[in-house]
């Protein structure tokens, strides 16, 4: 089974399941079946290229194999409807971003959820109309994110306060935040509703090769070494404690789907296509997929001092409450795993 959660329904959509008793169906209560085996999986992730460690996974039947069975899988447009439907038991674990993983901690004042691995650095861009040539060329244009407190939607704001300009949760201020879904974000561009977007992969490349946007900025050169953290993997709490067996499986199926995407760049780029193309019914033309894969690290190393950061600027632009993240990884399992294979651990600073 595989659903698609809207963001600006997600919330409405996970009540209306939730009382037609259909999570259940699907395994929302964890129970198993009839001969004691634990019920699917249930595995959030976003179409984009920043989360193809889940399409390799899931196209290549990594995860299958290691679970035993294949996830069941949901996909969202933004941070902040993934974790509204990890919250509701609508998914066990989800690929997500950081800013929503921390504002997932801080609401469940770190009760709810902790991060498990990394899975991909990088891969976002900040693409205009042609003719925008710096901050001072972006008073009074509308400028779209996927969602109001998603990871890019806290980058371009605070990116637009350090440059002196205001952007307010409303709409109004010297630029116009404007969320949408990202593939509406394209035709938006190309219709010219909006002067820009501060996009993930594949949308940015798509914005430059078939819009004919322009990369005013690659938001890698904003961090130190250009490496921020733009996906990892979270779980909820109460599954893993519940289920330790199944959340090394699916760090199993992590490890192995991140180390193919870096030794067969090109199978990777055909299993992310084929998987997005079963989402959308229309492939991503190679010269973007090259493109989107050139900009991005696969990873399990969650890169922990960027998301710390990433907090930080949310609290400085009013999205977020001051947050003590102490104890939001639990990295252990996945060093367990690394350690199995051979492979360097990774930390959680």
């Amino acid at each position: 089974m595989h659903r698609r959660l809207r963001p600006l329904a997600a919330a409405a959509a996970l009540t209306v399941l939730a009382a037609a008793g259909t999570l259940s169906a699907c395994g929302g209560d964890d129970k198993g079946g009839a001969d004691g085996a634990p019920a699917p999986l249930k595995l959030g992730y976003f179409p984009n290229i920043t989360h193809a460690t889940a399409l390799v996974g899931i196209q290549k039947g990594i995860f299958a194999k290691h679970l035993g069975a294949a996830p069941k899988t949901a996909t969202f447009n933004a941070g902040p409807a993934a974790v509204e439907a990890l919250f509701s038991g609508a998914v066990d674990a989800t690929f997500v971003g950081p800013n929503p993983t921390v504002n997932a901690w801080a609401k469940s004042h770190g009760k709810a959820i902790k991060v498990i691995s990394g899975a991909a650095a990088g891969g976002v861009s900040f693409v205009v109309k042609p003719g925008i040539n710096g901050p001072q060329d972006l008073k009074g244009k509308k400028i779209a994110t996927p969602q109001l407190g998603n990871t890019q939607d806290v980058a371009l704001r605070y990116w637009l306060k350090k440059n002196g300009l205001t952007a307010d949760k409303d709409g109004s201020g010297d630029v116009k935040v404007v969320p949408q879904d990202n593939a509406q974000t394209l035709q938006t561009f190309q219709q010219g509703a909006i002067d820009g977007a501060w996009v993930p992969e594949p949308y940015a490349s798509r914005l430059v090769l078939e819009a004919k946007g322009k990369k005013l900025l690659d938001e890698s050169s904003l961090w130190p070494g250009g490496k921020f953290v733009i996906t990892n993997l979270i779980v909820r709490r109460d599954f893993a404690d519940k289920h330790p067996d199944q959340v090394r499986k699916l760090l199993e199926g992590v490890v192995e789907a991140t180390d193919y995407i870096n030794s067969d760049k090109a199978g990777a780029e055909q299993a992310a296509n084929d998987a997005l193309t079963k989402l959308s019914g229309k492939p991503i033309k190679q010269n973007v997929l090259d493109a989107a894969f050139k900009s991005i690290v696969f990873t399990t190393d969650p890169v922990a001092s960027s998301l710390v950061e990433g907090a930080r600027h949310a609290e400085e632009i009013g999205l977020l409450d001051k947050v003590d993240l102490t104890g939001v990884y639990d990295l252990g399992p996945l060093n367990e795993v690394l350690k199995a294979h051979g492979k360097a651990q990774v930390t959680d600073r």
